[in-house]
């Protein structure tokens, strides 16, 4: 069989979220190690994190510590490289990537502007909320989209608890989006507050004022309606004030703006609302995107304007020919997006076709922590359209997430990390207190 490529090709990897670091353990594994060809990830944080638990970070009702994974370790276990580095150009004529110069605390940065050669390039950076133009939405809100944003709020929440509670005052939180982050964050905002009262102030809960804005009629517009009005009674129950159909015009140091409130006044606002890729890949060498920045790429996942060029997850945009709209941008379809490629990349790389990619729509799940979990059955599943709810629907939601660790880790370890997970759990506060 004749190779497109050299004997061993080069295959580069941008961004280590959720469907690059899979795809760079899978090729590690099948060309990697046996020397067929060079994996290269390339990304600009030391650490990995499942993007779908970062508002349990947020709140510090996980530690952080023990689900992050080392991109250098899991480089080095699974045959592939690691090279830190932040995406800022392409010349797709010479195949290099651009890496802008990585900072440092010091005067000088820790590398400087550099250039990666490949013969495979596949951009997997993810996405992050869209603020659409929002007056002050950069300058005063927060975001949750990384591990570093998830923190710096979290930091911020604790000094505003000892606040409330050292000075007798509410702690007044607003969450702008009510998708799946929005409301996930929410519930995991009350079961802290629950957590932190056994710590000195029990009447703490009691101080949470928590404002939930969405633009849409419902909140979780994106789930069946069963699953939008269960999670709905739940928020409500906690005492939460729900907002829909309210779009916020700005966003002040004070507070946010609403066609109907001048000025709605909080100690803390979180944007969660709607989708952009980095604005990175719309200056990428005149590569296709759409107005979120996201790649426009075919049914074999290839960017429409080079071949040599795949895209996937959140940073990317795929309408199936049988589709009225484009995928998700969700975790499952990253998944099953990085696991189609890893199956047919290396027959790729030696002439063969690549087939199109299939998307198999399992269903969604919503989280609501010790509060409930729901969510429906998809049209790949045993029983479409099925309502889940329950502690079924949690151990589903739970179930995923640990499939996706098996997927990096393999099933031994996985087990070894949910078992130890446990265990800390008896001898560790159940939330970040420090």
């Amino acid at each position: 069989m004749t190779h497109r490529f050299s004997p061993r090709p080069r295959i580069v990897i941008v961004g280590g979220g959720t469907a690059g670091l899979l795809l760079a353990t899978r090729l590690g594994q099948q060309l990697g190690r046996k020397g067929r060809a060079q994996v290269t990830l390339i990304d600009r944080s030391l650490t990995h994190l499942w993007k779908p638990m970062l508002h349990t970070i947020a709140a510090g009702t996980r530690d952080v510590h023990q689900h992050k994974v080392s991109l250098l370790a899991q480089a080095r276990a699974q045959g592939f490289a690691y090279e830190p580095g932040e995406l800022c150009g392409l010349s797709r004529n010479r195949r290099l990537v651009h890496l802008a110069e990585l900072p440092s605390a010091g005067d000088r940065p820790v590398v400087g502007p550099r250039a990666v050669p490949y013969d495979v390039l596949v951009l997997a950076l993810g996405s992050g909320a869209n603020d659409f133009g929002v007056p002050g939405v950069q300058a005063h809100c927060h975001f949750i989209d990384s591990q570093f944003q998830a923190e710096a709020f979290n930091h911020r929440l604790r000094w505003q608890l000892f606040r409330g509670a050292l000075q007798d005052e509410a702690v007044t939180i607003d969450i702008v989006g009510a998708g799946a982050t929005g409301v996930e964050l929410a519930a995991e905002l009350s079961h802290l507050m629950e957590m932190a009262a056994h710590f000195g102030d029990p009447t703490l809960r009691e101080r949470l004022r928590l404002t939930l804005y969405e633009s849409a009629p419902r909140i979780l517009a994106a789930f069946p309606e069963r699953v939008s009005e269960s999670s709905h009674r739940v928020l409500e129950k906690l005492g939460f004030t729900i907002r829909t159909g309210t779009r916020v015009q700005a966003a002040q140091a004070q507070g946010l703006v609403t066609a109907d409130q001048p000025l709605a006044p909080n100690d803390m606002t979180v944007w969660a609302a709607g989708i952009k890729a980095p604005e990175v890949l719309s200056r990428l060498g005149g590569l296709r995107t759409n107005p979120s920045h996201q790649l426009v790429i075919d049914a074999t996942l290839r960017s429409v304007d080079d071949e040599h060029i795949f895209a996937l997850g959140d940073c990317s945009t795929l309408t199936l020919p049988d589709q009225p709209r484009p995928l998700p941008a969700s975790a499952q379809v990253a998944v099953q997006q990085a696991t189609h490629l890893a199956r047919h990349l290396p027959a790729w790389l030696q002439c063969s076709a690549m087939p199109a990619f299939e998307y198999r729509d399992l269903g969604g799940l919503v989280s609501l922590g010790r509060y409930g979990a729901y969510g429906t059955v998809g049209k790949a599943g045993l029983l479409p359209g099925q309502f889940l709810g329950g502690a079924l629907a949690r151990l589903g939601h739970e179930l995923i997430y640990r499939n996706y660790q098996r997927s990096l880790h393999g099933l031994g370890k996985t087990g070894l990390l949910w078992a130890t997970e446990s265990l800390n759990g008896w001898t560790h506060p159940g939330i970040r207190l420090s």
